[in-house]
């Protein structure tokens, strides 16, 4: 297991419970689920899966970069960070056209989810405005449209409801103590504030965190709890593995456990029964053994695509392959 990182942090504000939260699930009966034996907690979580889906279907969701790099925001693990070298070049956002494009080749790849990407710590009221014209785009085109861009007012959520959004994206990372080990340019608060205008606009909720930055199974559960707690937990829950950027601080982090990572997914499974619980960054270098696992611990969605952002994916005919020797079914694009 990974070298723990669990000392206390300070954070600028103190974390409320907001949106609103209820304590169904104690951080110490988390962790009792991520401790139990591989093959029961197994069980447990393909139980609780196919008692809510069906085990054999997988939601397709693509995630393009609309604008790309320049973000002010410190994220030890992103590579679109000014504060980290990575190679990273900022560009403007992408047209309208350019953007279509892209749909109707996620859509012609059978991606029923269509996800845009901005590097920005909160979008400004004419990046907005570009914004909601691409959700329209992807409406228009059939497929649901999500959209994490950062920081929103309630004002801003509202409008890309008005706009068409089904989805918005805004990942808490991380356990709250231990937020400040990864990020210092906001306050955990201000990501749940955001999930809370996000939920109050009638926008659905797409929050997860990211595993194998050095937290302990302790911090796991902590990330867990807080999501599981959200009443009502996130309609999408994606569950990212780190990627380890050069030149980002988390770049050279040990390689976390692949079992680890199994467990995360089934826990969040059994705490969170109905989301779509989603495979998200580093698939590629979990292989397919682990995604299959993961799989049957009751993952039921992937990002589908040759890269995520800028980092890179398992490409089609992979994901192809392995959901036809899995025999899983994927959800189709509306008509």
């Amino acid at each position: 297991m990974n070298t723990a990182i669990e000392a206390p942090v300070t954070l600028h504000r103190p974390v409320k419970s907001a949106p609103a939260t209820e304590q169904r699930w104690p951080v110490a009966e988390v962790q009792a689920l991520l401790d139990l034996p591989f093959p029961e907690l197994m069980h447990r979580a393909q139980t609780v899966h196919r008692e809510h889906h069906d085990p054999t279907q997988m939601e397709l969701a693509t995630l393009l970069s609309i604008k790309t790099g320049g973000c002010p925001e410190d994220c030890g693990y992103c590579p679109q960070s000014v504060h980290h070298e990575t190679g990273v070049e900022a560009t403007k956002m992408m047209t309208p056209e350019a953007v279509r494009e892209a749909v109707l080749g996620a859509k012609a790849a059978g991606a029923s989810r269509f996800c845009m990407g901005a590097a920005w710590r909160a979008p400004n009221d004419r990046d907005l405005e570009k914004v909601e014209e691409l959700v329209r785009v992807i409406k228009d085109e059939g497929l649901e449209a999500c959209c994490t861009l950062g920081m929103l007012t309630g004002d801003q959520a509202q409008r890309l409801k008005g706009a068409g959004l089904d989805y918005y994206n805004h990942n808490l990372d991380t356990a709250p103590e231990l937020y400040g080990n990864v990020i210092t340019t906001r306050d955990y608060q201000d990501r749940l504030d955001t999930l809370g205008h996000v939920r109050e606009a009638g926008i659905h909720v797409c929050s997860g965190g990211i595993v194998g930055m050095g937290e302990s199974r302790a911090g796991r559960a902590g990330l867990i709890a807080q999501l599981a707690n959200l009443a009502p937990y996130p309609e999408s829950v994606p569950i990212n593995h780190l990627v380890k950027v050069p030149g980002t601080p988390l770049a050279d982090e040990p390689d976390l456990d692949p079992l680890e990572f199994v467990r995360t997914v089934a826990v969040a499974r059994i705490t969170m029964p109905k989301a779509k619980v989603r495979l998200s960054a580093g698939r590629r270098q979990m292989g397919e053994s682990t995604q299959v696992l993961c799989f049957l611990a009751g993952a039921n969605s992937i990002f589908y695509g040759d890269k995520l952002l800028v980092t890179g994916n398992p490409d089609v005919e992979a994901d192809q392959d392995l959901l036809a020797r899995t025999g899983m079914h994927t959800t189709r694009a509306h008509a």
